[in-house]
C-alpha cells in the first residue's frame, strides 16, 4: 500500500509538470500566430477587388475627364469655326453698276461664297421693253415670269365680212348660200375664234336614222355622262326630226371648247365635230346634207383662217380615230369620193 501511495504521488507530480510544461508552450504560440494572422489578414486589402473605395474612383474618373476635354475641343472648334465665317461673311465688295440693284443684291445675299466666284454681269445700255421690278420690303428680288404663247401672240381671227342677203328678214339668207340662214351665220361669226385653234374638220354620222341637237345633248349629258353635253359642233338633219340639210350650232362651237366626238383628247381640242343625222352603214345621207355640209366647212375654213399647212384639212371620223379605237363612222355607205371636192 505504501508503494502504491508513493507511485500515486510521484505519477500526479509528472502529470502537473508536463501539463504546465504544455500550458507555457501554448501560451508562447498564440502571439505569433496572432500576429501571422493578423499580416495575412492585412495583405489582402489593398487589393482592388475587395476594396471597394478604389473601384468607384476609378469608374468615375473616366467619365469626368473626358467631358472637359471633349467640351474645350468642342470650345475651340466652334472658336475656329465662327473665325472663319467670319472671315467668309467679310469678303471685299466689288463695284457693280449702278442701274442693275438686283444682281448687287443677290450677290450680297450669298457671302458664302468667295469673292472671285460671284460673276457681275456687264450692264446692258440698250433699254429693255419689259424690265424687272423694283426689290420687295424683305429686299429680296422678285421673278418676274413674262406670259408668251398662242393665247397672247396670235390673238383673235377676224370674221368675214357678212354676204348679201335675200328675202324678208325673219327667213333671210346669204346670197351665195342655200342652207346657211342669217341665224347660223351670226352664230358662227359672233364665236371668239383663236388663231390656229382648229387644225381639222371631222365629219361623222349619228348611227340612228332620226334625231336633232337636242336629243342628242340629251344621250351625251345623262346618259354618256358628258359634261358639257352634245359632243358635236354642228349637227345637220336628215328631214326626220328637224329640216333635210338643216344646220344647227351646238354650245361648243358658242363656248369654243373642245369637242368629244373623237377618241382623243388631243384631236377633240383641235378639231371640229359635224354631225349628220343618219345611219350610213345602211342608208346613204340626203343630198341636202350633203350641200349643207359643204356649204358650213367652206364657211368655217374662211371663220378660222389658215392653219400652218394651209386650208384646215376634212376628215372623216374613221381616219381620225387612234388604231385602237377603231371606228367605220361615218359608215361603209357614206360617199368617201365627197371628201376630194376639199
Amino acid at each position: 500500500m505504501v508503494r502504491f501511495r508513493i507511485w500515486l504521488a510521484t505519477a500526479l507530480a509528472c502529470g502537473a509538470l508536463v501539463a504546465s510544461l504544455l500550458r507555457a508552450q501554448v501560451d508562447e504560440e498564440k502571439p505569433r500566430d496572432q500576429a501571422g494572422e493578423t499580416e495575412t489578414r492585412a495583405a489582402p486589402t489593398p487589393h482592388p477587388k475587395r476594396s471597394p473605395t478604389p473601384k468607384t474612383k476609378r469608374r468615375q474618373a473616366p467619365t469626368q475627364k473626358p467631358k472637359s476635354a471633349k467640351k474645350t475641343i468642342d470650345k475651340k472648334k466652334k472658336s475656329s469655326k465662327s473665325k472663319s465665317a467670319q472671315k467668309v461673311e467679310t469678303p471685299r465688295p466689288r463695284k457693280t453698276p449702278a442701274p442693275q440693284v438686283e444682281e448687287a443684291s443677290a450677290a450680297s445675299e450669298t457671302p458664302a461664297l468667295p469673292p472671285r466666284a460671284i460673276a457681275v454681269p456687264t450692264p446692258t445700255p440698250s433699254p429693255q421693253p419689259k424690265a424687272a421690278r423694283a426689290l420687295a420690303a424683305g429686299g429680296q428680288a422678285q421673278v418676274v415670269i413674262e406670259k408668251s404663247g398662242v393665247e397672247e401672240d396670235q390673238g383673235f381671227e377676224p370674221p368675214p365680212s357678212p354676204p348679201a342677203r335675200r328675202g324678208f328678214w325673219f327667213w333671210s339668207r346669204p346670197v351665195s348660200y342655200r342652207y346657211l340662214t342669217s341665224s347660223v351665220v351670226d352664230a358662227i361669226r359672233r364665236a371668239p375664234v383663236k388663231r390656229h385653234r382648229w387644225q381639222f374638220i371631222v365629219v361623222h354620222n349619228s348611227g340612228t336614222r332620226q334625231g336633232n341637237a337636242r336629243v342628242f345633248d340629251y344621250y351625251h349629258k345623262h346618259v354618256r355622262r358628258m359634261q358639257n353635253g352634245l359632243a358635236y359642233h354642228f349637227v345637220i338633219g336628215n328631214g326626220t326630226s328637224t329640216g333635210n340639210g338643216q344646220i344647227e350650232v351646238g354650245d361648243r362651237w358658242r363656248r369654243q371648247i373642245n369637242g368629244g366626238h373623237v377618241h382623243s383628247d388631243y384631236l377633240n381640242n383641235i378639231s371640229l365635230g359635224i354631225c349628220l343625222v343618219g345611219d350610213f352603214n345602211r342608208d346613204q345621207p340626203t343630198r341636202a346634207q350633203l350641200e349643207a355640209c359643204e356649204e358650213l366647212i367652206r364657211y368655217l375654213r374662211d371663220r378660222c383662217g389658215k392653219t400652218e399647212r394651209g386650208t384646215i384639212p376634212v376628215k372623216p371620223h374613221r381616219e381620225m380615230n387612234p388604231p385602237r379605237w377603231a371606228t367605220d363612222c361615218p359608215g361603209d355607205d357614206f360617199p368617201y369620193s365627197w371628201f376630194r371636192r376639199f
